[in-house]
């Protein structure tokens, strides 16, 4: 047992020093931001929550005494919803001291997804390299409005090219290509695993139940950016933690 606690410090003594070292040399890129998740123990990561309009008015002061750094709020949904406390909710975070960003709930069903995206960023999903805004995120999961159509009624090579649609619009219109929050069953379910977006995309990927780790990553990610580990906590709406230190956080947000 002490040589195995041995071995272990010393692996996570030579990835912290190339994380530093890609750090010092400017090679560890936002795309590069889940190596973090392996330097990083769970109590050193950042405590961070996402919201909708369910949570209406937050208290982002209280959030931010109980271990909040990071949030994201919902922006919109399709081309026809857009959070109603959204300029609230952005705005408070930002205002007690966390750094924010937008999502978008996906409905592939209903139309594109370059459709979806402009929408989304005409409506606060837009992003600037100013360390305090996190990158667009895409939500997209089973379908909460037909249980007999978990997959939008679209096939899976359709679905690939639906996310793709709506992440090149995405960096066409902000600069950076969206998170991705997904869970595992969802993205094989629907996408047949793809591995078209691990290189290029951030994972936030949600999985509740265990305080150990997500478990299984979906297509070709081998690390998590963040990660949505319950739905109820000290924070208000979805608990979530980024994968690496407040400083990789800092430089995922300004885009580096």
């Amino acid at each position: 047992m002490a040589r195995d606690r041995s071995s272990t410090r010393r692996r996570a003594g030579v990835l912290a020093a190339a994380l530093t070292a890609l750090t010092l040399t400017g090679a560890l890129t936002a795309a590069h931001a889940p190596l973090a998740a392996e330097a990083a123990s769970r109590g050193s990561r950042p405590r961070g929550h996402d919201v909708s309009s369910h949570q209406h008015n937050v208290d982002w002061y209280t959030a931010r005494a109980r271990g909040a750094r990071f949030a994201y709020v919902k922006a919109t949904e399709s081309t026809t919803y857009r959070n109603p406390y959204f300029t609230g909710q952005y705005d408070g975070a930002r205002r007690a001291g966390l750094i924010r960003g937008a999502y978008h709930f996906a409905l592939p069903n209903r139309s594109s997804g370059a459709a979806q995206a402009a929408y989304f960023v005409r409506n606060g999903g837009g992003w600037r390299a100013d360390g305090v805004t996190l990158p667009p995120a895409l939500d997209i999961e089973y379908n909460p409005y037909d249980k007999h159509h978990k997959c939008y009624g679209l096939s899976r090579t359709r679905m690939v090219r639906w996310i793709r649609s709506f992440s090149d619009e995405v960096r066409r219109e902000t600069g950076r290509r969206p998170v991705i929050y997904t869970t595992t069953n969802w993205w094989t379910a629907c996408t047949g695993n793809s591995r078209a977006f691990a290189a290029d995309h951030a994972l936030w990927i949600a999985s509740h139940g265990s305080s150990s780790g997500p478990g299984r990553l979906p297509g070709g990610w081998r690390y998590w950016t963040f990660w949505q580990h319950g739905t109820k906590g000290r924070l208000p709406g979805d608990q979530d933690l980024f994968g690496g230190s407040t400083t990789r956080l800092r430089a995922f947000a300004r885009g580096r």
